[in-house]
Formats: C-alpha cells, sequence, structure tokens
C-alpha cells in the first residue's frame, strides 16, 4: 500500500482541530546600552526580526494617520510615527510616466480633487491635485496637501520606522528601484499573496529586500511552498475564527519562523475582532487578537489608543468626571413616549432594542443609532455624579457635508440651536464633535431630548453622547 505523506500543514491540523491561546505577547527584555543610541527605525527593524516569545507587538498605522491629516500623506506618516507606530501602511500606484505615488485607488477620484485612472495621469497632473480630508470620499473637504511620491516619502520615513508597501507587488521593481536610491531598502516591507515561485524569484534577484506573505484558507498552502527560506512575516486574513489559517499548530508554526501580522479596521480581516470592539473593551478585539491568535504586529485605524493600551495596560478611558450616553441606551417607553422614528421597523439588522423602532447598527463593533432622518427624536436619561456645568459633545459620522442637523433639550427645556454634524469622511469613521452646548446640571438624574432638524438633510450615526465637567466655567 502506498504510504500517504502529509504537508506540515496538513499535519499540523491533524493534530488539533481546536483554536487555543498561544499566549499573549510580553514586552521586550531590557536591550544593551548600545541599543538606546539606536534610531527609530533602527529599533523597529530589531522589533521585526524579534519573533520570539518575549517579542514586543508592534503597532502599525493603517494608510497612516488618517485622522489627522489626509491618508497616505507626508503628515500623516509623520503624525503615525509622532502617536507611537512603527509601522506605517502606504499604498502605491505607478503613474503614466512611470513614478510611484502613494494612492490606494486605481483612480485619483475618492482622494484628490481630480479625477481618473492614476497610469493615465503623469506625475504632473497628479502634482497638481489637492488631497481630501481623511478618507476622503464626494463631499470630503480639500486640504493644502499634494499626493506624495514614495521617493518623498521614503527619506521622511527613513529614520522613523518601517513601511508597508501594500499594492505595490505588480511595481516591485519600480519600488525597490526607488528604495535603492533613497538607502531605505531596510525600510520596506513588501507584501502579495503571488505565487511562492514568484515570491521567491523576487527575493532571490534582491536578497536584502523585506518580504511579507498574505496568507488566509485560500492558500494555506504557501506555507509550506517556502520550506526553510520563511518570509519576515506573515499577514494572516480570517473572516472566521474556525478557519483553518486560524488553528492553534498552523499559528505556532508561522510564529516559529516571523511575525503574525492582523488587521482589526473592519469585520471580516479578522472575524469580529475590530478596532471599535477594542475601543469599548480591549479584550474583545486587540487583546483576543493577541492572546487567542498569536498577533505580534497590529493594524489599526486607532494608533494612539492602541499603543496607550499597549504601554499602559489602559485603552480609551472615561474621565472621572465626564458621562457617556450610548446611543441605543435610550429611554423606555416605546413610539410617541421614548422616541418617534418615520418607521417603526428597526433597520438595523439584529443587533440591539429589537423590538423599537430606532434603528440601531453594528458598524464594524461600534454599535449606534443610524438611519437617522429628519423629524425623528429619542429621549435619554443622563445621570449626573456632580453638580457643576458639562460641555456636550457627540461620536458620529458620515461621508456627507452637510451630514445633519441636531438639537438637545434638557428636562423639558427649550431646544438649543442646532448643531451641525460635520463630514467625518466615512460613516465608520467615529469623531467626537463638540456640540458647544454647555449645560448647568444638578447631581442626580436628568433627561435629554435629541432631535432632527426636519428641513435638514440628515444622513450620519451616533455612537455616544459625551457630557464633560467643566473645570472652570466663564
Amino acid at each position: 500500500m502506498k504510504k500517504l505523506l502529509l504537508s506540515p500543514v496538513l499535519t499540523a491540523l491533524a493534530l488539533t482541530l481546536a483554536t487555543g491561546s498561544v499566549g499573549a505577547a510580553q514586552p521586550v527584555a531590557a536591550q544593551p546600552v548600545a541599543a538606546q543610541h539606536l534610531s527609530a527605525a533602527d529599533r523597529a527593524y530589531r522589533d521585526l526580526m524579534d519573533h520570539g516569545p518575549g517579542a514586543k507587538v508592534m503597532t502599525v498605522a493603517h494608510r497612516a494617520q488618517w485622522r489627522e491629516a489626509p491618508e497616505n500623506s507626508l503628515p500623516a506618516i509623520t503624525a503615525a510615527f509622532d502617536h507611537g507606530a512603527e509601522v506605517v501602511e502606504i499604498d502605491l500606484q505607478l503613474t503614466k510616466d512611470g513614478h510611484p505615488v502613494l494612492m490606494h485607488d486605481d483612480t485619483v477620484d475618492r482622494t484628490t480633487s481630480g479625477s481618473g485612472r492614476v497610469a493615465d495621469l503623469t506625475l504632473a497632473q497628479i502634482k497638481e491635485l489637492r488631497l481630501k480630508k481623511g478618507l476622503g470620499g464626494a463631499q470630503a473637504p480639500l486640504t493644502d496637501e499634494r499626493v506624495p511620491t514614495l521617493a518623498e516619502a521614503m527619506p521622511l520615513i527613513k529614520n522613523r520606522g518601517l513601511a508597508n508597501l501594500d499594492k505595490g507587488w505588480n511595481i516591485r521593481e519600480e519600488l525597490y528601484q526607488v528604495l535603492t536610491e533613497t538607502r531605505t531598502v531596510r525600510n520596506g516591507l513588501f507584501k502579495s499573496s503571488a505565487p511562492v515561485e514568484e515570491v521567491q524569484a523576487f527575493r532571490a534577484k534582491h536578497p536584502d529586500a523585506l518580504y511579507m506573505h498574505v496568507v488566509s484558507d485560500d492558500n494555506i498552502d504557501h506555507l509550506d511552498g517556502f520550506k526553510d527560506d520563511q518570509p519576515v512575516a506573515y499577514e494572516v486574513i480570517f473572516d472566521s475564527d474556525e478557519d483553518a489559517i486560524v488553528r492553534k499548530p498552523v499559528l505556532d508554526r508561522m510564529r516559529s519562523t516571523g511575525r503574525v501580522w492582523i488587521n482589526s479596521m473592519w469585520f471580516g480581516l479578522a472575524d469580529h475582532y475590530t478596532d471599535e470592539r477594542s475601543l469599548i473593551d480591549p479584550a474583545r478585539g486587540w487583546g483576543a487578537l493577541i492572546d487567542t491568535f498569536g498577533a505580534s504586529m497590529l493594524q489599526t485605524d486607532n494608533v494612539e489608543t492602541l499603543e496607550s493600551w499597549l504601554r499602559t495596560g489602559r485603552a480609551e478611558k472615561l474621565p472621572a468626571d465626564s458621562v457617556r450616553v450610548q446611543g441605543e441606551d435610550f429611554r423606555q417607553g416605546g413610539e410617541g413616549v421614548a422616541y418617534h422614528d418615520l418607521d417603526a421597523q428597526n433597520r438595523g439588522g439584529n443587533v440591539a432594542r429589537l423590538n423599537e423602532g430606532v434603528d440601531v447598527c453594528d458598524q464594524d463593533g461600534a454599535v449606534d443609532v443610524c438611519w437617522i432622518r429628519g423629524g425623528e427624536w429619542i429621549t435619554y436619561d443622563v445621570d449626573i455624579r456632580e453638580s457643576g456645568y458639562y460641555e456636550v459633545s457627540a461620536r458620529v459620522s458620515s461621508p456627507y457635508r452637510p451630514a445633519g442637523t441636531y438639537r438637545l433639550a434638557f428636562d423639558g427645556g427649550s431646544p438649543s440651536d442646532g448643531v451641525a454634524v460635520q463630514n467625518t469622511t466615512s460613516h465608520s469613521a467615529f469623531f467626537l464633535q463638540p456640540s458647544g452646548i454647555k449645560q448647568y446640571f444638578k447631581a442626580g438624574r436628568h433627561h435629554m431630548t435629541f432631535t432632527l432638524d426636519s428641513e435638514a438633510y440628515q444622513n450620519f450615526n451616533l455612537d455616544y453622547f459625551q457630557l464633560d465637567k467643566v473645570k472652570n466655567p466663564s
């Protein structure tokens, strides 16, 4: 009888069918004195190469720090490093005349003042365009920033950290040339899910190039293909924690030779373990990705909060004298008493308050009031612990401008002036926006009514209200 030989991956899978804990990453042990004189980029490179049991978890900024500057812009790169990221993820496209530029989409439409395919535009034409705020979009405000070239970005990155060269595999030779010219080969991390033979041909030609392979259940056999010449890291994609790629023996195998990179930006990249769930409770997102799935590199849209949690064990904490009211925690009583919604159905799906008319959605882990329309209103209980003046803000998201206008009234009083919701460039991009409302409360329970102007265009999501005590009210 012919003996059946199992690949190492299938052999590992046969050992166990249950995903188990692989242990949280621990702080890196104290380094020699000489290490104190390393640049930030040197330390990031050292950390990337460290995949031992004490390896620190590395923070990767998705499209750089787009919350403060346009995605893939030079200021966004600077801000990402300033906020603690060791790696910035940047996206690359090639212009008509052969220049790699930082651009996520095939076209410039979403993120700039122009239109058309990057491949059909010269660098000079692209340099005439202005970048849009944040994640861009049809109605996002324009900024004065311009589309950078890779040749402009790499000197900025050279001493600050590493760059993940996303969407650049098909132009890898052009990217490598820029890295060589800017003396930043060690700063650039190539990636793909290409056939192993294709990858190994590139690595053989450029042995100094850093490379990470993207794996999922669709190409799990690639782990065998690299044999003894494993990539420096694997980017693991899974839409269910039952996927074969995240079984413990498979993850352990990847961790034994390199880093495990997992993305937490939205549903489907790492099942439901997202940034937004991490902001509610890090154990529900980032903590699980580290402890259960062995992540040693986390790509995030919330660099500061992730870094704070990794360094101090504290994530986004509510100030002691502040009050937060979740959008979905409206009062009991039903239609016409606790709220008025224009249709009786909860259009948000099977998320929360299923038998109520207020629409409640799950936006990549953020449970929010959605499908907001003019003429609707919702009432809330607000429990104030300490008497005083409070400033009110709302955490909202919207790709529209105008996004909407709301008013707040307290304890049956007159509604406030209208508060305009600002464009955040995406329904998934939540920001805490001040309302300009300052209200005095005595300690105890109060009622707040949130009203949507019927004559205004309304299309935004509400995550929560936050009331911050004013120390020195004027």
